[in-house]
């Protein structure tokens, strides 16, 4: 059995360490934060150097750009040639291209893999992982990844995976406030929420926020799993995509301006799912909406 670390014990990251001790794997683990090793029960935990000289493929699941170099660094220097540095954060396409090309040098192998489907997908095994990297490192990862989720897209070299998160990122964040500000202006008239989103759905402009999301509107505070200081730094690398390739996105810029907004609100610390507290507070009047019958 390949011998796996896991660096970054968070939402994600922990959940995968606890499904791989769950699937009888050896494995090693490192976070800053001695509690979330502890909770990794089964697993070894020591420091990034340790994690990386004791696995093959080491999983990092960090919350920032920076943190992932950070960690590559210090993980290219303890981990055995040919080790692969298998990388689930939402990071920079053009970042991760510099990281593939310096871990090359190291005589190492770099491949991002980014998902979708949050905490409650990495636990019950549900992630879909968007893979860039080269053909021989990432067919030594698919047997993992696949335990780990329920769909695997190679979807070219390093790069085209981080581009795809992106991509699938801007469309959730768009269909979720454009959403929430359809809701705000049937609010204003007075119109029903309930009969709104029925119209919606019955009438074929729905997706996935309405479909699946809205019902839970009115739940708020929930523990953060996916914090909209998250979101907005994806926001942010949206932004710097669409510009390095050219292309004109004024919905991503909205976007952007909006999840700035709700961190300038105090919000960052929540939930995704408290962004409706930022839609309320800009259009000044509460979103609830009666329980379907």
């Amino acid at each position: 059995m390949v011998r796996v670390g896991v660096i970054g014990l968070g939402n994600i990251g922990g959940a995968v360490a606890a499904n791989l001790v769950a699937d009888g794997d050896e494995i090693a683990v490192a976070d800053l934060d001695p509690a979330r090793v502890a909770g990794v029960a089964g697993a070894a935990g020591g420091d990034v150097a340790a994690v990386a000289a004791a696995s093959e493929i080491t999983i990092t699941s960090l919350p920032t750009p920076d943190a992932v170099a950070e960690v590559a660094s210090a993980w290219a220097a303890a981990a055995p040639a040919g080790a692969i540095l298998l990388d689930l954060s939402t990071s920079s396409p053009a970042g991760n291209r510099a990281l593939a090309a310096g871990l090359a040098e190291t005589g190492h192998h770099f491949v991002e893999a980014p998902v979708t489907g949050g905490a409650v997908g990495a636990r019950k095994r549900m992630l879909v992982f968007m893979v860039g990297g080269d053909d021989e490192p990432v067919a030594r990862c698919l047997p993992v990844l696949d335990r780990l989720g329920r769909a695997t897209f190679h979807l070219g070299p390093v790069g085209a995976g981080m581009t795809m998160k992106l991509v699938n990122s801007l469309l959730a964040f768009a269909c979720t406030w454009v959403s929430l500000e359809g809701l705000s202006l049937a609010a204003a008239v007075g119109l029903d929420l309930r009969t709104a989103v029925e119209v919606v759905r019955t009438g074929g402009a729905t997706n996935f926020f309405i479909d699946r999301w809205v019902d839970g509107i009115g739940t708020r505070g929930r523990p953060p799993e996916f914090t909209l200081t998250l979101a907005a730094k994806d926001a942010r690398l949206i932004e710097e995509v669409a510009a390095a390739s050219g292309v004109p996105a004024p919905v991503a810029a909205a976007v952007h301006g909006v999840l700035a907004d709700a961190l300038a609100r105090g919000l960052g610390d929540r939930d995704w799912s408290d962004l409706v507290l930022a839609a309320e507070a800009r259009a000044g009047r509460p979103l609830t909406i009666s329980d379907p019958e």
